[in-house]
């Protein structure tokens, strides 16, 4: 390929442009104990036996509304607490924002980046998937929109057509803001001020029940992901259980937005891993059309000050369409099982029955890529409580505690990794043939509409482990 960079130029630019993928490895290298090829063979094999087992006995629908069982004690330990857990709540929103503006604006000392980016965007989703939409209760913006009740009641009717696409736009935004943006305490403080003015707009103009369902984007992120919950919350009934996963079947996406969000947390997490590989950094530095040297007469490498902001261009235009994409290719293979049952079902509607079924897979791909920085960052919290400014104070005792960060074996890393894809697609091989169950009537059209759900199963299983593997291989 024409002015193709020779290795140490790339290796010292890549040095340059992309810090240590700590959300994969640590930024170490681990070398796998057997050719990526054979965990793909492997995986691909698990999903092919799982899909005729699943396709040989699940010949009738589950109950939609399967059964459950009180869990009152935990009700009655949850109630008490509600109003302290509300007030907190507020109180950490608060404290991110003053510690931001007031604090040190060292992202490692100051307590607001650990917190939100550690504690609250990864923990408490991965709370949510196993104790449920508790976030629905405790959300800040909607404790002060309970205590300024008659201020939030609304103005106007939200609008049907608008469905979840504000959700959708902020979500955007806030990927874009952690991938690309400089954030560091104070900007961090900004940003969550000016959302929570988005927010509480957005409550004022069409009521806080409204807007939070459907403009809040950390209320619907969080309450996709608690459907997969064994627990889930009534005001009548408290805490109930019911099996892992079965909210899934209880719903559907009844607005096209709502399946756009769900494939935008699919493809933002896979486009997060993608941008740390070294094909994806070759496919742009590389030049390998010769286009950019036939345009400024120089290398990429030579043009790095002048290319940078149309890099970032690239790369925030690929993060923007890839729910498109991903919702051309979703649609493309659901109108494939279409096909072949002859269902006169609309296309759209499918969209919306099978879109749930992919919430395990964007689950296991967020948890397979991000879990470790709450063991390399999200301990630190327990010092960062005790001097949330960096002020070199002490107040719980704690300032000491836990600094150190905890590196597991990249070993024990990787496998629980590749088990965790492998039982997220399993799962969805599962909730999509209860649905197909469903939409098509009989065992034999689910079993022949989700051949080709299949196939997007294994490229999703494929993809998914190429990408984990590519910043452990060097």
């Amino acid at each position: 390929m024409p002015h193709l960079l020779k290795q140490p130029l790339i290796a010292s630019m890549l040095a340059t442009l992309s810090g240590p993928v700590f959300a994969h490895s640590f930024g170490r290298l681990y070398t796998l104990p057997v050719p990526l090829w054979l965990y793909l063979y492997a995986a691909v094999a698990t999903l092919l036996i799982s899909f005729l087992v699943i396709g040989l006995l699940a010949t009738q629908a589950s109950p939609s509304a399967p059964r459950s069982y009180a869990a009152n004690w935990l009700s009655k330990l949850a109630m008490p607490l509600r109003p302290a857990l509300r007030g907190l709540s507020v109180g950490l929103l608060l404290l991110c924002v003053v510690t931001g503006i007031w604090g040190v604006q060292d992202p490692y000392r100051n307590f607001n980046m650990t917190f939100f980016w550690i504690i609250f965007v990864l923990g408490i989703a991965y709370l949510s998937a196993f104790v449920g939409n508790f976030y629905e209760v405790l959300n800040p913006w909607r404790v002060i929109g309970d205590a300024f009740g008659r201020l939030f009641e609304g103005r106007w009717q939200y609008p049907r057509w608008l469905g979840y696409w504000p959700a959708v736009l902020l979500f955007k935004g806030f990927i874009w803001i952690e991938l690309f943006s400089l954030t560091r305490p104070e900007a961090l403080a900004k940003y969550l001020i000016i959302y929570s003015a988005i927010t509480f707009t957005g409550m004022a103009c069409f009521g806080r029940d409204a807007w939070l369902r459907y403009g809040e984007f950390f209320a619907v992120f969080l309450r996709l992901i608690a459907l997969a919950s064994p627990l889930y919350y009534t005001p009548k009934q408290g805490l109930r259980w019911r099996p892992p996963f079965a909210g899934l079947q209880q719903e559907r996406a009844e607005h096209l937005s709502l399946v756009v969000f769900i494939l935008f947390m699919l493809s933002a997490t896979a486009f997060d891993g993608l941008r740390g590989t070294v094909p994806w950094y070759r496919l742009f530095w590389t030049d390998p059309y010769g286009l950019i040297y036939g345009w400024l007469g120089k290398t990429p490498i030579h043009a790095f000050v002048e290319l940078r902001p149309f890099y970032l261009a690239y790369e925030t235009l690929c993060l923007f369409i890839s729910p498109w994409l991903y919702l051309l290719v979703f649609a493309v293979f659901v109108w494939l099982g279409k096909l072949v049952t002859g269902s006169k079902t609309p296309l759209l509607t499918l969209l919306g029955d099978f879109g749930f079924s992919l919430i395990p897979i964007a689950l296991v791909y967020h948890i397979t890529h991000y879990y470790t920085l709450l063991l390399s960052q999200g301990v630190k919290i327990v010092s960062l409580m005790s001097d949330p400014f960096g002020w070199g104070w002490d107040l719980f005792g704690t300032a000491q505690l836990w600094r150190a960060p905890i590196l597991p074996d990249m070993g024990t890393v990787w496998h629980t990794q590749v088990a965790l894809i492998l039982i997220g697609h399993v799962v969805s091989v599962y909730l999509a043939h209860q649905q197909a169950l469903r939409s098509f009537g009989t065992a034999r059209a689910a079993l022949l509409s989700q051949v080709p759900m299949l196939v997007l199963m294994v490229l999703f299983t494929t993809a998914g482990l190429w990408i984990l593997a590519q910043p452990i291989q060097g």
